[in-house]
């Protein structure tokens, strides 16, 4: 889209310039004159070359910090709520921001709204930034003129999300550093030492000497990783970016989550995590006036399970045929029994967005349980795994040395 500068009187006689992105010179005019200024001149800038080299692109930080962004929220909306008009409250947090990225895209969301463009259309031009959730309840507040209590919602919401990813990484953090010890022993025991005690239980037994199975097994899976240590380290790297693709396809993430909600102890913490997000976030775009079937779209997207996201889509083809959203989820067994219970209490009242609210906070705070008792489990879970590692090469270089020793005796 081409892009002008613009000279500009206002009401009180005072010269404004600046920048817009629109289709023509007509539709700057028609901007200016919205926001009741009379155009002096307007020029068409020149458009970059494309085969130009910007070095600063490919090294600049693109993705904004979800601290950064619940903040921008919560101080746009004090800002709306206080009565400072929208342009004016998006350019002085544009000029206060420590957030590089967040500064950079906020930079072109004032052009956008100072061409008259609206807020939410200005931010859906970022969706790496401002999802759809974000979007649509930008663009229901500014139609129902409650910008400032839609912003809120949003700040809560994130601020919520943020918490329980943090706490979910939290929790991992612990188990994953000894998963991550337990794997680089098990290799150095037996790419090092155990090549060498196989070697002194031989010197010692003789080339004739029967070693027990489990000595021989480890004994000929020393050497294999020795002899091969690189076809070793290429199938474990190959394996796991395979894994790591595979799970980003429609096919892979559909098995893997159907793995998560097999797997006892994860099962209930993915499926509360999945129904506390469900909530919170229809209960947001109700509460912002979305219609029924957008919410469900939107939501079905945001739940961040496939097997969720379709149930979501069915409930949606459901609700569209004339039955009510409680009948549908009662019937699916991804959803617990309190969700089809508070939604028809929310349908009857009429406060769906308020009753959902609730059962958001109920399993949000069952998440938080959920993972304190899993993490507490993880710990011995994990120390009985390493010491039956090194149970298994003890084992097996002692067995030998016992049979050694009773056929010298």
């Amino acid at each position: 889209m081409p892009q002008f500068s613009y000279t500009a009187i206002d009401s009180q006689n005072k010269v404004v310039k600046g920048k817009t992105e629109l289709a023509d010179r007509a539709s700057v005019i028609a901007a200016l004159a919205k926001q009741q200024l009379r155009p002096v001149s307007i020029k068409k800038l020149k458009e970059k070359s494309p085969v130009s080299f910007d070095l600063n692109k490919y090294f600049k930080t693109t993705k904004v910090k979800a601290d950064s962004l619940v903040i921008f929220t919560r101080q746009l909306s004090a800002m709306v709520g206080a009565g400072v008009p929208l342009l004016r409250a998006l350019t002085s947090l544009n000029k206060y921001t420590n957030d590089k990225a967040l500064k950079e895209i906020l930079e072109t969301v004032v052009k956008n709204v100072e061409g008259g463009m609206p807020l939410g259309e200005a931010l859906s031009k970022h969706p790496e930034t401002f999802n759809d959730i974000y979007t649509n309840m930008v663009r229901a507040g500014e139609t129902a003129g409650i910008l400032d209590e839609i912003l809120a919602r949003l700040a809560l919401q994130q601020e919520r999300s943020s918490e329980i990813r943090k706490k979910v990484r939290s929790a991992m953090a612990y188990p994953m550093v000894l998963v991550v010890i337990t794997v680089l022993a098990f290799f150095g025991l037996m790419l090092f030492v155990v090549p060498q005690i196989g070697t002194i239980v031989k010197d010692l037994g003789g080339p004739d000497a029967e070693l027990p199975a489990i000595t021989q097994f480890m004994l000929g899976l020393s050497s294999f990783m020795t002899s091969y240590w690189y076809l070793v380290a290429v199938g474990l790297v190959g394996g796991l970016a395979f894994l790591l693709r595979y799970t980003k396809t429609p096919k892979g993430k559909h098995r893997f989550d159907s793995l998560l909600l097999s797997i006892p102890g994860v099962r209930g913490i993915v499926r509360k995590m999945a129904v506390a997000r469900f909530a919170r976030v229809f209960s947001s775009l109700m509460g912002a006036g979305v219609a029924v079937l957008q919410a469900l779209d939107v939501t079905s997207r945001a739940v961040g399970n496939s097997l969720f996201e379709e149930a979501l889509k069915n409930a949606a083809r459901e609700v569209k045929n004339g039955r009510s959203l409680a009948a549908v989820v009662e019937k699916d067994d991804l959803f617990p029994g309190i969700v089809s219970q508070m939604l028809a209490v929310g349908e009857e009242t009429g406060q769906t967005d308020t009753v959902l609210l609730k059962v958001a906070e109920f399993f949000e705070d069952e998440v938080d349980l959920s993972i304190d008792s899993v993490s507490s489990i993880i710990e011995p879970v994990m120390i009985i795994i390493m010491g039956s590692m090194v149970g298994l090469i003890a084992a097996s270089v002692m067995l030998p040395i016992a049979q050694l020793s009773q056929n010298i005796q």
